[in-house]
Formats: C-alpha cells, sequence, structure tokens
C-alpha cells in the first residue's frame, strides 16, 4: 500500500511538473499588458499578426512610420520584448521607428513550433517586405538572433542599409557541439523542457547545421556591419567577433566594439547604453 501510494505521488508530482513546465518560462508578455506598460510611460506600441504562408507571424512596433527603421530579431529563448528598453527609449523614437519580431516558435508566433534558420528566413522574408517604408532599415540581432540576421542580409540583397551583430553565434569552429541536444530534440523529451526551452533546444540542435552554411553567406553581405560583443561570453565565445570580421569580406564597412567584462546579455543594463550609441549613429 505504501509503495502504491508513493508511486502514485511519484506520478502525479511528474503530471503536474509537465503541466506547470510547459505554462510557465514562455519569456513573453500579452499585447494587451505591453501596451499598457508602454503606454504608462508615453509610448504608444502597435502590435500585430500577420499570417505568412499559412504560419501566424507576431510582431510590435513603436515610432513615427515616416522614420528609418530598428528591425530586432531577439535570441533563444526571447521574444520581441527582448528589446522593449530600445523601443521605449525618446532618444532612439527620435531618430527610428522601432520593429520587434517573435521570431518562429517564440513569443506568439505559434509558440513551440521551432523552424531552423531556412524556416525562419523563409517566414520573415515577406514580413520585411510588408513593413517597408522606403526609408532605411538596420537589422540588430542577438545571439542566435544574429546568424538569422545574416540569413536575412543575404536573401535580401541591398534591402538592408545595416546590420548589427549582438554576441552573435557565427563561427562554427566556435559553436559547441552540445551533444545532449539530441536526446530532446524533435522527441516526446522535449517536452520535459519547460515553457521557450523546448523550441530552443529544437531551434539549437537545428543550428549546429545552419552554422555551417554562415561563413559564406557572410561572405556575400555588402552592407555596414557593427559587431558588438563582451569578453566575458559564456555563452557565446568573443572569438565570434573576430571570425565575422575576417568573413565579411565585402561589407562596405565593419566596425567590432568589445566591451570590457560583459557577458553574453549585451543588450541590457548596464551596457544597454554601449549598445544604443551605436544605434544612435546607424544613420
Amino acid at each position: 500500500m505504501r509503495n502504491r501510494k508513493r508511486i502514485f505521488g511519484t506520478i502525479l508530482v511528474f503530471i503536474i511538473y509537465l503541466l506547470f513546465s510547459q505554462s510557465c518560462l514562455k519569456f513573453r508578455i500579452s499585447d494587451r499588458k505591453a501596451i499598457h506598460n508602454f503606454s504608462k510611460k508615453g509610448v504608444q506600441l502597435f502590435t500585430q499578426h500577420v499570417m505568412i504562408n499559412g504560419f501566424n507571424l507576431h510582431y510590435a512596433k513603436t515610432g513615427n512610420d515616416t522614420l528609418p527603421t530598428l528591425f530586432f530579431v531577439h535570441g533563444s529563448p526571447g521574444s520581441w520584448d527582448a528589446f522593449s528598453n530600445y523601443m521605449l527609449d525618446k532618444d532612439l523614437l527620435s531618430k527610428y521607428r522601432m520593429i520587434s519580431i517573435d521570431r518562429p516558435g517564440f513569443g506568439y508566433s505559434q509558440f513551440g513550433d521551432a523552424k531552423n534558420m531556412q524556416e525562419q528566413a523563409s517566414i520573415i522574408n515577406p514580413l520585411l517586405k510588408y513593413i517597408d517604408n522606403k526609408k532605411p532599415i538596420f537589422i540588430v540581432g542577438h545571439s542566435l538572433g544574429g546568424p538569422l540576421s545574416v540569413k536575412l542580409m543575404t536573401d535580401n540583397k541591398n534591402f538592408f542599409s545595416g546590420g548589427v551583430l549582438l554576441a552573435a553565434s557565427i563561427s562554427p569552429a566556435h559553436e559547441p557541439t552540445e551533444k545532449w541536444r539530441a536526446i530532446f530534440a524533435n522527441s516526446t523529451l522535449n517536452y520535459l523542457l519547460p515553457g521557450a526551452f523546448r523550441p530552443s533546444n529544437n531551434e539549437i540542435w537545428s543550428f549546429k547545421k545552419d552554422v555551417l552554411l554562415l561563413p559564406a553567406q557572410l561572405k556575400s553581405i555588402t552592407c555596414p556591419i557593427w559587431i558588438i560583443h563582451g569578453d566575458k561570453d559564456k555563452f557565446v565565445p568573443v572569438e565570434n567577433a573576430a571570425f565575422a570580421k575576417q568573413m565579411l569580406l565585402n561589407a562596405t564597412f565593419v566596425e567590432t566594439k568589445i566591451l570590457k567584462d560583459a557577458p553574453h546579455f549585451i543588450p541590457w543594463e548596464p551596457w544597454y547604453i554601449d549598445v544604443k550609441e551605436v544605434l544612435m549613429r546607424l544613420y
């Protein structure tokens, strides 16, 4: 009887964990709450879902539609509000319209439906044409949003006026093997991972192949590129910055900024000001 109770208790705890793990740690905020939070700070936030080839893509926007655009691409896991501080910044709002997407599989872009880099780019490419206001547009990608930004620049020749790579995973030689991810990726075991870590694990495992395509993609980029990286980054080694610069053979301009004692999370305080300084002089 005692053993039955123990087994039943274990199963119950496991079921509760599965239910709880899939309902939390999604790293997203509802449109209603986000609009309210922005409004309290005097900034109007616009959010929209766009159906692209059967995929429901979600994004957020601030700023005047007549201005040049900063197009933000978050890392893994994450969602558009990873860049909310920038979208609220009055100095940046005076110069740019700012758009931040939920990458496919994250936020409110069909959460959990992870895609590889090619698939993500195929979904986002039509959005770029949809938001095009015929003004300069600069793409800003953090972490795994960096290589996706490279892919988008490669797919859309002469569309972007420049790109900013923030702690971007670029170098095949410095991409960790992490073979343990294969145990979870695209299997029922993946449901043991909480919230956004489930689609994150799937896309990172796919990225182990995607990263091999980046050297050729980097060489095809012709617009100006700014590279920002922390020298204490434990997730994406700082050597990625040097590799990116080495491969950007045809970019019209390349600037590298290595932030002393900065970790991987440079879009946020206290390194936010360093990133903002670069964004302010893109245009």
